[in-house]
């Protein structure tokens, strides 16, 4: 419910040797399935194999299928079903050095839909990492932040939600674990409870969050997202050169673009630093995905962090 950067949350079920087929039949089949599935639950199952003799991750998914299928079948007559697109019960199974641990899904559909992302841009920040790069700039969601290239407001929006308290899983229909076969009227009661006191938890006022962009469909979509995430922000059509402080002293979170999926002018970055320049009373975090970035800025980060935004490799730079 209140995870913001966690993009899965796995409960851990089993753990055996598996050197081949058979012992990773055994090893799923000794688990006792029926505390989460009968026939009439939907279920898939992924895999990943790393440094083992079973390499194809696949088949060691079909096997486990099998397995769990046939634990079902044995005591109730029947078998569930197989739904890789919305299961009710979803299974991870991780092979190191012929060694499987099995998982369930317990949040179910990815969380970083917050349910809010009405558009999106050409190159769009997941809403997790987002959330991370906001925190690992240090903001104090009291002081102003601002993002001067703001794209569809993914950063503005996670910053301003977080300052609001607001539940990231709030809007969800249902995690993972409210459609196993155990989810009985006890655990959902308990989940109407969490659901009502992150509702009460909400504040009314934060901080001044600022997107801007000189884009005006980037602009267009930060204020259609806001209002679907129920976030408040300052939201200007304006270029990083006219980037100017709200308050004496803040935060300048941004990701500008880096050339992987966006065409990007180092003008760009030059405005960027000149903008960091003038206003060195704010703290800021910029993700980095081009050494460019940095090199224009010509200043050491306080500290960085290497993040991961898809298969691009970037840092956080944050400069204080």
């Amino acid at each position: 419910m209140w995870s913001r950067v966690a993009v899965r949350v796995l409960f851990e079920v089993g753990s055996f040797g598996a050197a081949d087929e058979a012992a990773l039949y055994d090893g799923v089949r000794a688990i006792d399935w029926h505390a989460w599935l009968n026939h009439r639950t939907t279920l898939a199952v992924r895999a990943s194999c790393r440094s083992s003799r079973l390499t194809h991750s696949q088949y060691v998914a079909q096997k486990t299928k099998d397995a769990i299928v046939d634990v079902i079948r044995d005591r109730l007559g029947a078998r569930p079903c197989v739904d890789r697109n919305d299961p009710d019960v979803g299974v991870s199974v991780y092979l190191a050095r012929d060694h499987a641990t099995l998982y369930l899904d317990v949040s179910g559909a990815s969380l970083h839909a917050r349910g809010w992302r009405v558009r999106s841009g050409p190159a769009p920040l997941r809403e997790t990492l987002a959330a991370a790069v906001v925190r690992l700039s240090g903001w104090d969601r009291r002081s102003p932040l601002v993002d001067p290239m703001c794209g569809a407001g993914t950063i503005a929006i996670e910053a301003a939600a977080w300052a609001l308290g607001l539940a990231p899983g709030l809007s969800r229909a249902a995690f993972g674990l409210e459609r196993w076969a155990t989810c009985d009227d006890a655990l959902r009661a308990r989940l109407r409870e969490l659901r009502d006191h992150a509702r009460s938890s909400i504040r009314k006022e934060g901080p001044i969050v600022m997107a801007s962009d000189i884009d005006a469909t980037a602009i267009q979509y930060t204020r259609e997202n806001a209002h679907r995430a129920g976030v408040d922000l300052r939201i200007e059509q304006k270029g990083v050169h006219d980037l100017a402080p709200v308050e004496p002293s803040g935060f300048i979170v941004t990701n500008p673009p880096y050339g992987e999926r966006i065409d990007a002018d180092r003008r760009l970055y030059v405005d960027l630093a000149r903008a960091v320049g003038r206003m060195r009373s704010y703290t800021t975090a910029i993700l980095a995905g081009s050494p460019e970035i940095q090199r224009t800025i010509r200043r050491r980060p306080d500290r960085f962090w290497i993040l991961y935004n898809g298969p691009i490799e970037c840092r956080l730079l944050v400069f204080k």
